[in-house]
């Protein structure tokens, strides 16, 4: 497991962006950039697999696909594993699953199954003292103490704000290492949640959500240990295939598309193939 994301996360080390990857090739290009760490999104394992960001991917899928990732680099991935896959057998289960694997932290989120992705209307939330139990099975689980329990409260569009915070702290109490507060809907609201909340904290700063775009730096300035920016990169990806396969079916030849690929060259480096 790669080490030194415990350190990464001490309040006031950070805030370190930590980029979406969706499979190796894109992880080689996240440690190439120079980025500490990366998150492998459940969103993004499932859309690159042509599903819904809606828990369909089990334990067993996301386990070979992170792993592909995980060794890939030598960064600490984070992986959202969303509602655990189950109770706390699950969640135990989970937990020595990936922390076997060599990730750095798994995220669990206390949506109530099946899930949604967190900046969309409809979200319902499990009893926090439920929630509290799967913190404690998770930490519980772990063989080493650099492996980190992260956890997701998307209580803000259910219960407001004050109840994301409330839950924050009694997650904190239960053993989890980082809070993760999903869809604040301002920078006002990050700033009260790291004012009321003694843990490092996580954002994520999506697109196209309820969160407005605020910078790495301005996070900073408010305590936030790592920033999220989980499909970021997908959607990059998938807007230039889109435009390449327009102008290929209009014109018949990829001539025109070259200076905006990746050449063989490039490609053979990040894979450190030596041909």
């Amino acid at each position: 497991m790669p080490r030194g994301l415990r350190t990464l996360i001490g309040k006031g080390k950070g805030a370190y962006a930590a980029p979406g990857a969706f499979n190796a090739a894109s992880a080689m290009l996240v440690e190439k950039a120079g980025f500490k760490v990366l998150y492998i999104s459940g969103a993004g394992l499932s859309n690159s697999a042509g599903l819904p960001d809606a828990g369909l991917l089990s334990l067993d899928d996301v386990a070979r696909f992170s792993s592909y990732i995980i060794k890939s680099v030598n960064i600490p991935a984070i992986v959202d594993v969303d509602t655990g896959f189950g109770g706390i057998p699950q969640v135990k289960r989970t937990v020595r699953t990936f922390e076997g694997l060599g990730a750095a932290a798994i995220q669990i989120e206390d949506q109530e199954g099946p899930k949604r992705c967190g900046h969309l209307p409809g979200k319902r939330v499990i009893p926090a003292r439920d929630f509290v139990k799967k913190i404690e099975a998770a930490a519980s689980a772990r063989i080493s103490g650099e492996f980190l329990v992260m956890a997701r409260t998307d209580a803000r569009a259910v219960e407001g704000i004050d109840g994301a915070i409330s839950r924050a702290r009694m997650y904190r109490k239960a053993g989890a290492d980082v809070i993760f507060p999903e869809a604040l809907e301002s920078k006002e609201e990050f700033r009260r949640f790291s004012a009321e909340v003694e843990a490092p904290l996580l954002a994520n700063m999506t697109e196209f959500g309820k969160t407005p775009y605020i910078t790495i730096d301005e996070f900073r300035e408010m305590d936030y240990s790592i920033v999220l920016f989980p499909m970021t990169c997908f959607r990059v990806a998938m807007k230039s295939m889109e435009t390449a396969l327009t102008e290929l079916r209009d014109r018949g030849t990829q001539k025109g598309l070259l200076e905006r690929m990746q050449t063989r060259e490039e490609l053979y480096g990040l894979l450190k193939y030596d041909f």
